[in-house]
């Protein structure tokens, strides 16, 4: 886990724990059901800091018998966890808490009490997307877009983060329009739209996650950019005449299997062979130092050989 992801996750975590008690201290004086679904939602975002620091310390651990490529997915295991929480303990529960307020609706106590309590989460919550916006740009190319960072970041902390915050200030936003309705009507259904409305938002952000996440776990190539540069690297080492095929595949966020089939000069001796594929893999390692496990096959190209997958071809993800 980078630094950057470190210190985003860290900034979410006191921003959301603070937030958490405050929004239930509020939602215990005004009894409003917006606070409450914003109160556990924030209590759930402050348990998912925690799983994200659990799945970047499994992480580390060294390769076993029975897991010989180390535990890099465990990250992007504990990233889907954090998706699943959001969708049942934060989506679900405010959808639910909604509904039954528009059954029984119920007047809104101590406005400004709520009023100040979803401003103050809004400072903090703000506090933390601007962190992992900074850090995320250190990362994040400045011609590519926010979505697209998202959606094919092969780090799933940083995109995690950022969509949680997001999706916090917009539902304290809606939290906010919500009890201030209710107010200003005498209608307590105002509160329970505003919930229902968060409710919505999680579940939609769960969702693109855990399809996100999803494709991580089963397996994704290298980014198209680290892709040409191994193409590069291994056309242009000494004694290559053709690259038969290759397959990557992101066994960890920091982690890369390379596996390629690759045509030698056929005059070359078996020891120069070996040394000359020693240097192929120093040329993939020095342009793409993720590239960590390499499988090389020398063999003879035929026609009826797979070609090289394309360098520019996208994964799902």
């Amino acid at each position: 886990m980078t630094d950057g992801s470190k210190k985003a996750i860290i900034a979410a975590f006191f921003a959301n724990l603070g937030i958490a008690i405050a929004k239930f201290i509020g939602f215990l004086i005004t009894r409003s059901a917006g606070l409450l679904a914003e109160s556990v939602h924030s209590f759930a975002d402050t348990g998912n800091q925690g799983l994200l620091f659990l799945g970047g310390a499994r992480a580390k651990r060294e390769a076993t018998p029975e897991h010989e490529f180390g535990y890099g997915r465990e990250r992007y295991f504990w990233a889907f966890s954090v998706a699943l929480v959001l969708f049942s303990m934060g989506g679900l529960f405010a959808l639910y808490e909604g509904i039954q307020k528009v059954r029984h609706p119920h007047e809104i106590d101590h406005l400004w009490v709520a009023v100040g309590i979803l401003v103050f989460g809004l400072v903090l919550e703000g506090y933390s997307l601007r962190t992992a916006v900074k850090e995320a740009n250190h990362t994040k190319s400045k011609d590519v877009s926010w979505w697209s960072f998202i959606r094919n970041s092969k780090q799933p902390e940083l995109p995690v983060v950022l969509l949680e915050d997001t999706g916090a200030e917009i539902g304290l936003l809606l939290a906010l329009f919500g009890v201030s309705m209710a107010k200003y009507t005498d209608d307590g259904r105002w509160d329970a739209v505003g919930s229902i409305a968060i409710g919505i938002l999680l579940i939609v952000i769960a969702i693109v996650l855990i399809i996100e996440m999803k494709g991580l776990l089963i397996g994704e190539s290298a980014s198209p950019e680290n892709r040409e540069k191994i193409v590069s690297a291994i056309e242009g080492s000494p004694y290559v005449d053709h690259l038969i095929h290759m397959r990557t595949e992101h066994i960890g966020p920091d982690e890369i299997l390379v596996a390629a089939k690759i045509e030698y000069d056929s005059t070359l001796t078996f020891n120069k062979l070996s040394q000359t594929i020693d240097v192929t893999e120093a040329n993939i390692r020095a342009v793409v130092p993720t590239a960590r496990i390499i499988f090389i096959e020398p063999d003879l190209k035929r026609l009826d050989d797979d070609p090289p997958v394309d360098a520019g071809h996208d994964s799902e993800h």
